[in-house]
């Protein structure tokens, strides 16, 4: 494998440890309180995921037609959204 595309699936694997660890959480959070937002933020964080079990996968597999020039465009897009989702979780956590 590429190193441009193994760096890009840890940070797309980073993204699906920190989005389980949300839907963890907002799980417990509804089954205590039954409130529609956290059902909506279990949703919103499984496309997260679903999106970066898909592009990890993506990284993997399709490293051969892999474009090199997007790459660094494509690692900022990963790690606004793990910085992002950084944010989201310690905002969650207080």
């Amino acid at each position: 494998m590429e190193s441009n595309s193994l760096v890009l699936s840890v940070v797309s694997i980073l993204n699906m440890v920190v989005l389980g660890v949300l839907i963890y959480i907002f799980g417990r959070m509804y089954a205590k309180t039954r409130a529609q937002l956290p059902l909506g933020m279990i949703v919103v964080a499984g496309m997260l995921f679903l999106h970066n079990v898909i592009a990890a996968f993506a990284y993997f597999s399709m490293d051969q037609i892999f474009s090199y020039d997007i790459f660094p465009y494509m690692l900022g897009v990963g790690i606004a959204e793990l910085a992002g989702l950084l944010i989201f979780l310690k905002i969650t956590l207080d």
